[in-house]
């Protein structure tokens, strides 16, 4: 078992939140559903979780910052990219990302799919565009690519039994 004696697997889901229309929420709390109650995983919701490391301040004020105080909102913004990103290397066994032209409007999926990618971690990419659009980077980052959740859905039951260990995951490439 790994140093953090989490004993179940953990998800974390990576997609658009900033250019999506609803931050990002719905795709994460349909899927977060499955995970649990499906697979008995646990998940990591980084749209769910505003807070993170931020002040009352700064999670205020932050987006505004981009235009009004674009110093401020970048120093900001590193603090949510270092929450995030320590996630995936420190708390999570595989990733889920969805990729969607909200997706490639930002930089946040395709480095949290990299960095997963980099540190051997199973990507499994929901491809909500098509392919000839699609970021050739976070395509070939990806472990699996699916066209729906569906599909998605079925590989995993497949690669997982319910309540998985941690100890009993394998790497998938």
């Amino acid at each position: 078992m790994s140093e953090d004696r989490r004993p179940f697997v953990k998800a974390y889901l990576s997609g658009a939140i900033e250019h999506s229309a609803d931050g990002g929420r719905k795709w994460r709390e349909d899927l977060a559903v499955f995970l649990r109650e499906g697979l008995g995983h646990e998940v990591y919701d980084p749209a769910a979780d505003e807070r993170k490391n931020l002040t009352e301040e700064e999670l205020a004020g932050f987006r505004r910052w981009k235009l009004e105080d674009p110093t401020r909102f970048r120093e900001v913004v590193r603090k949510i990219i270092a929450w995030d990103l320590d996630r995936i290397e420190s708390d999570t066994d595989y990733l889920v990302a969805l990729w969607d032209r909200a997706a490639s409007a930002g930089g946040g999926t395709a480095a949290e799919v990299t960095l997963a990618y980099r540190l051997g971690k199973p990507v499994y990419l929901v491809l909500a565009m098509p392919a000839a659009e699609a970021s050739g980077w976070v395509l070939s980052a990806a472990t699996e690519v699916f066209d729906n959740f569906g599909a998605l859905e079925s590989r995993l039951r497949e690669n997982f039994r319910p309540d998985s260990r941690r100890e009993d995951c394998a790497p998938l490439r």
